[in-house]
């Protein structure tokens, strides 16, 4: 993936404006609505030194009522819109964290599986989730808190100079130093913050593998080393998550300690003015009060500053996977193919993985409706033939024709509509046994699935299921054999009717009778399209009417007549 450090926290989050620009709007207003229910937040104070000079020492019952209605009043409204700039602030960074999601998941769906051989599963994961957690997390709290700490301080700052200046000045002394014992702690805590998610993800990462691989751990007696590889990594999560609590107490007890005794100071100083007759009583409870306020603004503006910082973080790394290049483009203007006849030339093909040759000026052609084996020893690029004609990859050198047309100007969609290919190693859902046979065509009936699964033999195998066709599989269709896997998957396959099948050793996972049921199937069903099989069994060479024999990569052709 692409280093991303050399770009500043800042630099992240101007990267990431191309998802809020679609909401700005939006955003303009709920942040004008925030600022006005913090406006009235602001002004309950100075109600206190309204009730306490009009109304309190003056026995004023009338002043009384209509003070404690005004505050009411103003306490109220200010409740109700913070509710709904709270709330549409929430939808509208959550609809804006979920558009950079998909655009994630999206890219990653356009990897080439090269990018899937050179990452951890673990640690993409993470990046979707928790890296764009995080992200959310800080959305959610960001813009509309900053706005409101701005305005709070301002005005807080600006009601204080004009109840009394030095009174202000003296709230001003020991703000100096609660800053920076904030900047000081918050930036020890933005690195402990870094390194509890790096843990935590390595947590994850290793949760998936041997939760995937828990055969291997079963067959070799391994739980126990397992169990203590993850109480080392718990420990080392715990460790930096106990550091980072101790340094968060620190940022929040340090300057606390310093507020109060500011306003031991602001006590006698005021209190002092009071006696002298030159600030009222209410003035000083008012000004004790926004003091007590003016730490948590500055306070809450550098605990975001912070946030962003660690947060950018997070946005790094899922800026570097967006920022996997895309192997597999599309033409600018793609041609669009429909029924293809099914022939399929490879012309002086090569291709390379990492620094190692697979297929060297590889040719050969196959006629629409003809049954093509491909045979040859493990490593010679059989399985990649068939990935390059999917485009999962791209040739090096040469050209590879689906009628006539090089695949690599043809629409994606339209080739792997053309071109269907079923891996050797076959996928299916957690979901009933009908979705899966339909995945790659939703609209098929009941009738015409049971049909496609009739051809790949596995219909009376489904009809003994406890809900038949509506029966669920387990995920990963773990509840199922190999060899039936395979069958749903080939079954899957054939109900999507492609002009070109491409079975990637169709029969590898099969016992010999069940072997010889696909091949008598295939034998049938294939008649008529054209057909890759990728296999080393003989049985499946037996019906095709051109064999292709590859050795390190160069085609030695052997053509069979039926």
């Amino acid at each position: 993936m692409q280093n991303n450090t050399q770009i500043t926290w800042f630099g992240q989050y101007r990267r990431a404006l191309r998802f809020v620009a679609p909401y700005f709007p939006q955003l303009t207003v709920v942040t004008m609505i925030g600022g006005i229910a913090t406006g009235l937040g602001l002004l309950q104070p100075y109600f206190s030194k309204l009730l306490i000079d009009s109304a309190l020492l003056r026995r004023d019952l009338h002043a009384l009522f209509w003070i404690a209605g005004m505050m009411a009043g103003f306490t109220i409204a200010g409740f109700a819109l913070n509710i709904v700039s709270s709330y549409h602030y929430v939808r509208i960074s959550a609809n804006l964290l979920f558009d950079m999601r998909l655009a994630l998941y999206r890219h990653l769906q356009a990897c080439s599986p090269r990018f899937w051989t050179k990452n951890r599963l673990g640690d993409v994961v993470s990046r979707i989730n928790n890296d764009v957690g995080e992200v959310q997390r800080i959305a959610a709290d960001t813009l509309l808190a900053a706005c409101s700490n701005v305005v709070f301080l301002a005005g807080a700052a600006a009601i204080m100079a004009w109840f009394s200046l030095p009174v202000f000045l003296c709230s001003l002394a020991a703000l100096p130093f609660s800053i920076w014992a904030l900047r000081h702690f918050q930036n020890r805590l933005s690195e402990q913050a870094r390194t509890v998610r790096e843990r935590s993800a390595n947590i994850g990462s290793f949760l998936i593998e041997t939760l995937l691989g828990f055969r291997v751990v079963a067959t070799n007696n391994a739980e126990g080393s397992e169990v203590r590889r993850f109480r080392e990594r718990n420990g080392g999560f715990i460790d930096a998550l106990l550091a980072m609590q101790r340094t968060s107490f620190m940022a929040g007890a340090v300057p606390g300690t310093v507020l109060t005794l500011t306003t031991s100071a602001i006590f006698l100083y005021g209190g002092k003015m009071v006696i002298d007759g030159r600030l009222t009583t209410g003035s000083l409870v008012a000004l004790m009060a926004y003091h007590l306020r003016l730490l948590a603004p500055i306070q809450n503006l550098m605990g975001l500053y912070t946030s962003l910082v660690g947060g950018s973080a997070s946005l790094r790394r899922v800026f570097e996977l967006l920022d996997t290049p895309i192997e597999i483009r599309e033409a600018a203007n793609p041609t669009c193919i429909e029924n293809a006849r099914g022939e399929i030339e490879f012309d002086n093909v090569s291709f390379r993985y990492e620094d190692s040759p697979v297929l060297e000026r590889l040719s050969f052609r196959i006629e629409p409706g003809t049954i093509c084996a491909v045979l040859g020893p493990s490593g010679v690029g059989k399985s990649t033939l068939a990935d390059l004609l999917v485009r999962f990859y791209d040739p090096d050198d040469g050209t590879i024709r689906l009628d006539g047309l090089d695949v690599r100007d043809l629409r994606v969609s339209d080739l792997r509509r053309e071109i269907v290919l079923v891996d050797q190693s076959s996928f299916l859902f957690q979901a009933s046994v009908r979705e899966n046979l339909a995945y790659g065509k939703p609209d098929a009936t009941l009738e015409e699935i049971a049909t496609a699964a009739r051809r790949a033999a596995i219909h009376d195998h489904i009809e003994a299921m406890p809900a038949g066709y509506d029966t669920v599989l387990g995920e990963r269709g773990l509840t199922l054999s190999a060899g039936e896997r395979h069958r749903m998957t080939l079954a899957r396959a054939l109900l999507r009717d492609p002009s070109v099948l491409v079975l990637d050793e169709p029969t590898a996972a099969l016992d010999a009778e069940t072997e010889r049921e696909i091949v008598e199937s295939l034998a049938a069903v294939l008649r008529g399209r054209t057909a890759i099989l990728i296999t080393h069994r003989a049985s499946l060479a037996a019906i095709a009417d051109q064999v292709i024999m590859l050795n390190r990569g160069i085609q030695e052709p052997t053509a069979v007549s039926k």
